[in-house]
């Protein structure tokens, strides 16, 4: 039998996954705005046609980093949901633990987390084929509340937001639809829990609450419990939650 092509393939793929590794090494060290095919031919050892046959341009490296840092940590979360639900974890201890695991991740890999969420790079515009991969984190936090609505355990609101939906149909498709009254504004809440994670996230990883708090991994779990607040949820204090570490800085 012919392995030729299976053959080169393989080979194809290890040495793709070589490039990137090389790069998010490079990542750490020089920031986006360093990276190149160029740069990372050199700290690779390559020639600069091996890694233009995978990455022809920044561009093309940057988005392949993209795509594998919006898949990572949204991974991290799916696992740390799936480890909630087989506990049998009511949805706010499955809130709180998978933006744990966000947060773990995000501390672990500060680098990538930069990448997603930090300072736009300069002259680079992400492609439309990276909005799936970054889809993944607002879905698990849209599967958690879809649950807590379906399973009664989410507070009406007192104040609805007025006026007519303030959504994109992508964002009521992700949801699974549009929900009725007195939770017709779940969603819009819902984009202001999981911005509010985002925003939260970047203060930590770039240190902007460490002069103001003494425990930081305690303030997180706080912040998480007051966000989730505007959504009528009510996430379980560290003593009472059953799942889902905290050990990041």
């Amino acid at each position: 039998m012919d392995t030729s092509g299976t053959q080169g393939s393989d080979e194809d793929t290890g040495r793709r996954a070589a490039v990137k590794a090389t790069a998010r090494e490079l990542l750490v060290k020089l920031g986006a705005g360093g990276l190149s095919p160029e740069v990372v031919a050199r700290a690779g050892g390559l020639s600069a046609p091996d890694v233009e046959a995978f990455f022809p341009h920044r561009d093309d490296l940057l988005t392949a980093l993209i795509i594998d840092a919006y898949d990572e940590s949204a991974a991290a979360m799916e696992e740390a949901d799936q480890v909630a639900r087989s506990a049998g974890a009511t949805a706010g201890a499955r809130l709180l633990a998978v933006t744990r695991a966000l947060r773990g991740w995000s501390f672990d890999n500060s680098a990538e987390f930069t990448l997603i969420y930090g300072s736009p790079v300069p002259g680079y515009h992400a492609p439309q084929e990276t909005v799936p991969h970054a889809s993944r984190t607002p879905a698990v936090l849209a599967g958690i509340v879809r649950s807590a609505l379906e399973a009664g355990e989410l507070t009406p609101p007192r104040r609805v937001v007025p006026g007519p939906p303030l959504l994109r149909p992508e964002a009521v498709a992700l949801f699974g639809g549009a929900p009725e009254a007195p939770f017709s504004d779940l969603i819009e809440r819902g984009i202001v829990l999981w911005s509010n994670l985002i925003g939260l996230l970047v203060f930590q990883v770039f240190s902007r609450t460490h002069d103001s708090v003494r425990d930081e991994s305690a303030y997180f779990d706080f912040a998480i419990a007051v966000a989730a607040e505007s959504i009528g949820l009510v996430v379980p204090t560290a003593e009472e939650a059953q799942v889902g570490g905290n050990t990041s800085p």
